[in-house]
C-alpha cells in the first residue's frame, strides 16, 4: 500500500481561508469530508491514497515538515525561522502565496523617545546593566517574545548581549505597560496594536518580512508516486501564477511579426504560436502593459482589439518543481 503525498494546511482562521482560495484558484478545491472536526481531508480530483490534507496550526505545520512528517506545507516564513533550526538543509520553499504578510519587529515604549535605533537599544541595555535596575534581574533589560531563536539571532548581529528574554505567553504588546518588560520583539501586520499599547518600532527593527508560503520538507521520504503527484499540483500552481502575471491581447494587424517584436520590445508582450499573415495575433502581455499594448495593437491598424485574462499558462517547463526536484531526494 503506497502512502500519500501529505500536505499540511491552516486548520482555522484567515489562513486557512486564503489557503483554500490559493488552491482553489488552481483548480485545486481542498475538501474536508465531515466538517471542522475532521483533520483529515482531500485535495482537488486527487484519490485520498494519492494526496491527503492534514489540518494543523501553522506552527505546528513548520514542526512536522522540519519532521518529514508533511511532504508540503503552508506556514508563515517567521514560523519557520523560528520553529525549524538550519531551515535550509530541513525545507525547501516553493513559493510565496501572498498573503499573511507580517513583520516580526522589535519595538519600545514611545516614552523612549531618545531610542530610534537598535544601536540606542544597545546603549539602554548597558545603562541598564551598569545601573542594576530594581526591577531588572541582575540589572538586565528584558524582553518579551515568543520568537526566541530570531531574537537572539537578531540581537547578536547588532552587538546586544545585556538583555534577558521573557517568554510570552499571552498579548506581548502588553508587556511593557503591565511591567514585565521594557520592550517586545512580536509580529504585527498594520502596526495599530502596537500604537495602541504606545510602543514604536524601532527604525531598523524589522527582524524578518514575512507571509505565508509552500514549503515543502527535505527530511520526508519522497517516493515516485508522491513526486508525481507534487509534480501535478505544482504544474497547476504554476500555470495560475504565470497566468495572473499576463493578459492575451487579440487583434488582425496587416504586418502581425512587426506589431508583435514592437509589443515585445515596448511592453514586454510575447506571441506564444507565431505571427501568421492573415490570423489573429494573439499576444500575452504583462497585466500592467495590456491597455497601452492594445493601444499600440490599433495604431498598427487593427479594427478590433480584445484583452481577456488567463486562468493558466502551462509550459514545457515547470520552475517550481524543478526546484523542488534539486532539493529533494529521488526514492531508490
Amino acid at each position: 500500500m503506497t502512502t500519500p503525498l501529505i500536505i499540511a494546511i491552516p486548520s482555522k482562521g484567515r489562513l486557512q481561508d486564503n489557503t483554500h482560495d490559493f488552491f482553489a484558484r488552481a483548480g485545486l478545491p481542498v475538501k474536508r469530508p465531515g466538517g471542522a472536526r475532521n483533520y483529515r481531508g482531500r485535495l482537488g480530483r486527487f484519490d485520498a491514497a494519492d494526496v491527503e490534507i492534514a489540518f494543523l496550526s501553522a506552527s505546528e505545520i513548520a514542526r512536522e515538515l522540519s519532521a518529514g512528517k508533511a511532504h508540503l506545507g503552508v506556514t508563515g516564513l517567521d514560523l519557520v525561522s523560528e520553529t525549524i533550526a538550519n531551515p535550509e538543509e530541513s525545507v525547501h520553499v516553493v513559493t510565496p502565496l501572498g498573503f499573511g504578510f507580517a513583520d516580526v519587529v522589535v519595538a519600545v515604549p514611545d516614552a523612549w523617545i531618545d531610542v530610534s535605533t537598535m544601536a540606542d537599544l544597545v546603549d539602554v541595555a548597558s545603562h541598564f546593566r551598569a545601573r542594576g535596575g530594581a526591577s531588572v534581574a541582575g540589572g538586565r533589560i528584558r524582553v518579551a517574545t515568543k520568537y526566541l531563536a530570531l531574537t537572539r539571532a537578531f540581537f547578536a548581529e547588532h552587538g546586544l548581549s545585556d538583555y534577558r528574554i521573557v517568554e510570552s505567553a499571552g498579548a506581548t504588546e502588553g508587556a511593557p505597560a503591565a511591567g514585565t518588560a521594557e520592550l517586545i520583539v512580536d509580529i504585527t501586520t498594520t502596526g495599530s496594536t502596537l500604537a495602541a499599547n504606545n510602543l514604536k518600532v524601532l527604525d531598523d527593527g524589522v527582524i524578518l518580512k514575512s507571509e505565508a508560503n509552500l514549503v515543502a520538507s527535505r527530511s520526508a521520504s519522497w517516493s515516485e508516486a508522491q513526486r508525481a503527484a507534487a509534480r501535478l499540483i505544482l504544474d497547476r500552481i504554476s500555470a495560475e501564477e504565470r497566468a495572473r502575471g499576463f493578459r492575451e491581447i487579440r487583434a488582425l494587424v496587416q504586418a502581425p511579426e512587426l506589431t508583435a517584436r514592437a509589443a515585445g520590445e515596448t511592453f514586454g508582450a510575447i506571441a506564444p504560436f507565431g505571427t501568421q499573415v492573415g490570423q489573429p495575433l494573439l499576444l500575452h502581455c504583462p497585466t500592467g502593459n495590456a491597455a497601452d499594448c492594445a493601444r499600440l495593437l490599433r495604431d498598427h491598424g487593427a479594427p478590433h482589439v480584445s484583452v481577456t485574462t488567463l486562468d493558466y499558462v502551462f509550459t514545457a517547463q515547470n520552475p517550481l518543481f524543478d526546484a523542488l526536484a534539486e532539493k529533494i531526494p529521488a526514492a531508490g
